[in-house]
């Protein structure tokens, strides 16, 4: 007898993990009261993130797409949401529906992925250049070392082959093999944090037409869409420590989220500048929620997430809370006064 794969089903709560490989939620629950808010801006890239109960009628409308008209009418609805990316990649295939509305996206990433590989590996080689600039600063030893691992890189990406093909991720834990002198660990792990610039799906339009120039028109729309779907960060990762509480958490969008990895968020702010401008509006957001009644027992969590990010970006990101109603010991109250009625009802 033969087993057939069991086919996935996609949920709410499985949706972020199965495609981009992030938690949705922390390991526990407390992320929950966040993603039930609407409205939030994304305090990564400014842009509104698109609720989760959205999810099963985009699904819907999503199992009535056959081709690329009907795949463009499904994500203009969501277009004011999109990051930019993304809107590069809308902007391509909208061009391509116009004159092909019965044909699909993947056609269309097949006529342009040879230019796009070509971009790909020219925006690959600045990074690895950046990274060998860096390396100058080490000993001559770890310089070494480093240095025949960017020079395998380019020596894969400057072949064509389907056997040797470059992985960022690859050469990302291929510099944990490197072992730096005490003294050279700063510098060290800002060559780490230089080499998480590699372009992605989520920074580079030429990145997501290589790699989705091989998936079904279905993958490409849900990819599209869901890089604007609300996702729970750790302010402080959870592989360097980060607690799972609310305290710890933002509410972002997933595609924010999956770019940042482990990123210090000192370094993320230099990559997207207006981070604390978006950190304020994110606030605001929030604040406006709280008011009218929609995160109730966790009204310490505007000041919390100000300490936690102070904190983390070194000062960088000081948010205000002048819109907020609530002074901290009057917070902490109603965080009391919520979590005794709650046992009352539970009781």
């Amino acid at each position: 007898m033969t087993y057939s794969k069991p086919k996935r089903i996609i949920t709410p709560d499985n949706y972020l993990k199965y495609y981009y490989d992030i938690p949705y939620e922390g390991t526990t629950s407390a992320g929950k009261p966040l993603r039930k808010l609407k409205n939030i801006t994304c305090p990564y890239r400014g842009i509104k993130i698109v609720p989760s109960e959205a999810l099963k009628k985009f699904e819907k409308g999503l199992a009535e797409t056959t081709t690329a008209g009907d795949a463009m009418r499904l994500l203009a609805t969501y277009y004011e949401n999109m990051l930019p990316t993304e809107k590069d990649m809308f902007a391509i295939f909208s061009d391509f529906s116009l004159l092909n509305p019965n044909d699909n996206l993947r056609n269309c990433l097949e006529m342009i992925k040879g230019n796009a590989l070509t971009r790909l590996k020219l925006e690959e080689f600045e990074v690895l250049d950046d990274v060998d600039y860096l390396s100058r600063k080490l000993s001559p030893q770890t310089a070494l070392k480093l240095r025949a691992k960017t020079t395998k890189c380019r020596q894969i990406i400057i072949t064509n082959s389907k056997h040797d093909i470059f992985k960022r991720k690859i050469f990302l834990a291929s510099l944990e093999e490197i072992i730096p002198k005490e003294n050279e660990r700063e510098i060290f792990n800002s060559i780490k944090n230089k080499a998480l610039f590699l372009p992605t799906s989520e920074s580079s339009k030429n990145a997501f037409i290589v790699k989705y120039s091989k998936r079904s028109q279905t993958e490409i729309v849900r990819r599209l869409f869901i890089a604007s779907t609300g996702s729970i960060e750790h302010v402080v990762p959870a592989s360097l420590g980060g607690l799972n509480t609310i305290g710890n958490f933002l509410y972002t969008s997933a595609s924010g989220n999956r770019y940042r990895e482990n990123m210090p968020l000192v370094e993320y702010i230099g990559r997207f500048p207006q981070i604390p401008i978006y950190m304020q509006r994110y606030i605001d957001d929030i604040i406006r929620e709280i008011h009218n009644g929609n995160l109730q027992g966790n009204e310490t969590y505007p000041y919390k997430i100000k300490r936690k990010l102070a904190e983390t970006s070194e000062g960088r990101i000081m948010i205000s809370l002048s819109k907020y109603n609530y002074s901290e010991e009057e917070a902490a109250e109603a965080v009391k006064e919520f979590e005794a009625r709650w046992d009352k009802y539970k009781s």
